[in-house]
């Protein structure tokens, strides 16, 4: 652990000399010394510390529809961060090496708040992406990232699972303006067995950032053969998102491939994907979209009025532009819901590591 940190907001002392965490749901109480769940909140001197402020696992321009993120900002380059650690202790994690790493090696650069911000503004980036891990962990640094890159006229995108406290919720998502939050199944037993964690609060926070907040929202689903995929879930799921979130809340079905701890697994067909899109568009959803695979008319846009095509995408590459300049179909005007301008982004598929 560093001989540096930074102080943190949400905790307190118990009766015990012990510290609790109170920035998640798994309210980790700590003796001295000892780190949470996450890695990167620690007990130190009373008080609980964040060990990975201004220290990243590597920064990446990417397309922003790799979020996945199809509403927001189309065809614009996304400059993406994370740090390492998790607060969820998800089995069949695919961003494993980052999310369950135990070494500060881990966090090889050193970039502050006011930096990254310079540095996607230089750069020509429509918006930084707290991503790779969970950022929930490292709320203060996100924070103070998303107010420098505000004084850049730069937007800030939370790439989440949403396991955050009641709390700490509205601070992390003041000032961001678009979130992925990763509703990874509809199911208590599957959140318990092969995350650690509990569904309600992720429900929780996706009813407050539709309810409380101005934040673009968009979900995705990692299908798991055998463990979240059955008609009977998607179907309560998909039926739940359209009654509490509405019908305009785009919804990714992604495609799971075997790692980390859940090897044995097969990865998603393409029939199971298309599956679940079809049973979101006929509860409701109007934008279903497949991912991790090559789809493009799942991975494309349509009218949810005329059914006219309004994005062609081929994975992160974006064909025909059906929008007008005010975001509404060119056929019969109906407008489409998102953050969208006049004119699309043309950054295409490039995925490029920088260095700040």
């Amino acid at each position: 652990m560093p001989n540096t940190f930074h102080p943190t907001q949400y905790w307190h002392l118990l009766n015990d000399g012990r510290v609790q965490c109170d920035v998640c749901p798994r309210a980790c109480r700590l003796k001295d010394g000892q780190q949470g769940l996450c890695f990167v909140r620690a007990h130190q001197q009373q008080q609980i510390v964040l060990t990975s402020y201004a220290r990243a696992s590597g920064f990446c321009i990417d397309p922003i529809e790799k979020k996945p993120l199809n509403h927001f900002l189309p065809g614009t380059p996304v400059l993406s961060f994370g740090t390492a650690g998790c607060n969820l202790a998800c089995k069949f994690c695919q961003n494993w090496s980052i999310t369950t790493s135990r070494h500060m090696e881990t966090l090889a650069q050193e970039a502050s708040p006011d930096a990254i911000a310079q540095a996607a503004a230089r750069m020509n980036c429509r918006s930084v992406a707290y991503t790779y891990n969970d950022p929930v962990i490292f709320l203060e640094y996100a924070v103070d990232v998303a107010q420098a890159c505000a004084e850049y006229g730069v937007q800030s995108v939370a790439v989440t699972a949403g396991y955050v406290s009641e709390a700490a919720r509205a601070v992390f998502f003041r000032d961001m303006h678009a979130a992925n939050v990763d509703l990874k199944a509809f199911s208590e037993r599957f959140y318990d067995r092969l995350t650690g964690g509990h569904l309600q609060p992720v429900l929780d926070t996706l009813l407050y950032l539709k309810q409380e907040t101005s934040v673009w929202l968009e979900l995705t689903t990692l299908l798991i053969p055998g463990e979240n995929d059955s008609e009977a879930e998607l179907q309560a799921m998909t039926q739940w998102v359209v009654e509490h979130l509405g019908a305009d809340v785009p919804m990714h079905f992604t495609a799971f491939h075997p790692d980390w701890k859940m090897r044995e697994k097969p990865r998603t067909s393409i029939q199971s994907l298309n599956r679940a899109r079809e049973i979101a568009r006929a509860n409701g959803v109007r934008y279903a979209y497949t991912g991790n695979v090559q789809d493009s008319h799942g991975g494309s846009t349509y009218c949810h009025h005329c059914k006219a095509l309004l994005i062609a995408r081929q994975g992160f590459e974006l064909g025909y532009w059906g929008l007008d300049a005010q975001g509404c179909c060119q056929q019969c005007h109906t407008a489409c819901a998102g953050v969208f301008e006049a004119q699309p982004g043309t950054w295409g598929m490039q995925r490029r590591a920088v260095s700040l």
